[in-house]
């Protein structure tokens, strides 16, 4: 009888076994299924601490909105885009952009309005000559110069006959925005090829429609970095001064207006000579003058009377007696008095 109680023993025991192991197995398979407080591992995890109860907000970074002017015409839309920048520190609160005239109107979520004023296009045109034995030299310390200068700038480059691998080689290396522009006529007097080499660069800023502030920018002229944001603050014309240094020589002229704080009431004379020459020469410089480009292209709101007016070369000569004629709508820069030099042009005697 011992005998035969002891099998029945051995079953029961595996049965409890298995019994309990499959209890236990059951129990861990619909555990894995229970929701947890803890997170997945991930390398990331280690980077946070579990215990962290406060919301880690995302710091303040810079964002970039580019508001394309709106212009009908065939022509390079890629240069009407208009660069702002502005600080945000409420993200989620960011809403809707919306485009009033020449401002940005930023909505939040909670109402709240912001207006960002677009920074304008400067347009630096720069004649070049290859019998110009410094080109190479200032045409590389222009464009260190314009690198420095914000976005969004477009920088001219003119030359006769050929594009020159000198030229080509630095506009390609510089970080600056550029068109290189090369015309075919030939001239023997230097101001008339640089005249017209200015009005070649018009010519492209009005049929591109290329909406921006220009101002002529010769390779010899040095730059107060501040000059090309006062610029650009220019709604039709704009003046200021500039001073000539002579390497050879101690002594500075400065010309340009003069100023009763932004309005202009005179200019620096060129000469103290009473010729006829100095009586019908313009006292405007072409590098103290910008204006805005829309005057290229919409003649009639500028007495024009066709924007085909100045097919030959014309374009400078209007701006110059615009600048003379309509007083009202000049204004000398900076703003608060342009008694302030920012611009100065080196002259260098050429070696024999």
């Amino acid at each position: 009888m011992g005998s035969s109680e002891r099998p029945k023993k051995k079953v029961h025991l595996w049965k409890k076994a298995t019994v309990h192991f499959l209890l236990c197995f059951i129990v861990g398979f619909f555990t894995g299924f229970a929701p947890t407080n803890k997170s997945s591992f991930s390398p990331t995890n280690n980077l946070i601490p579990s215990n962290s109860s406060h919301e880690i907000s995302p710091p303040p970074e810079k964002i970039h909105v580019r508001v394309p002017e709106q212009e009908s015409g065939n022509f390079d839309r890629s240069m009407l885009d208009e660069s702002l920048s502005m600080k945000v520190h409420e993200r989620p609160n960011m809403g809707s952009i919306e485009e009033e005239g020449k401002k940005v109107i930023l909505t939040k979520e909670k109402g709240e309005t912001v207006t960002l004023t677009p920074r304008r296009l400067v347009i630096i045109v720069t004649p070049t000559s290859d019998k110009d034995e410094l080109r190479g030299v200032f045409l590389r310390k222009m464009a260190n110069t314009l690198a420095l200068v914000p976005p969004p700038l477009l920088w001219v480059v003119v030359e006769s006959q050929s594009e020159s691998d000198e030229v080509s080689d630095i506009l390609r290396k510089t970080n600056v925005m550029y068109r290189h522009l090369v015309f075919k006529e030939n001239f023997t007097d230097v101001e008339v090829e640089m005249d017209h080499q200015r009005n070649v660069a018009l010519k492209h800023i009005e049929y591109h429609r290329l909406s921006g502030i220009v101002h002529f920018a010769s390779l010899y002229n040095v730059y107060d970095l501040s000059f090309f944001e006062e610029i650009r603050a220019i709604e039709v014309f704009g003046t200021w001064p500039m001073a000539f240094l002579s390497a050879n020589r101690q002594r500075v002229r400065i010309e340009g207006p003069v100023c009763d704080s932004s309005e202009v009431i005179g200019w620096h004379l060129k000469s103290l000579n009473n010729s006829a020459d100095d009586a019908t020469r313009s006292p405007v410089h072409i590098s103290t003058v910008g204006f805005n480009s829309s005057i290229l292209w919409d003649p009639e709101r500028w007495g024009r009377l066709s924007s085909a007016q100045h097919t030959s070369q014309n374009s400078i000569k209007f701006v110059k007696e615009e600048v003379l004629e309509e007083e009202t709508k000049l204004k000398g820069v900076p703003h608060d008095g342009c008694s302030k030099v920012m611009l100065w042009n080196l002259h260098i005697p050429k070696s024999n």
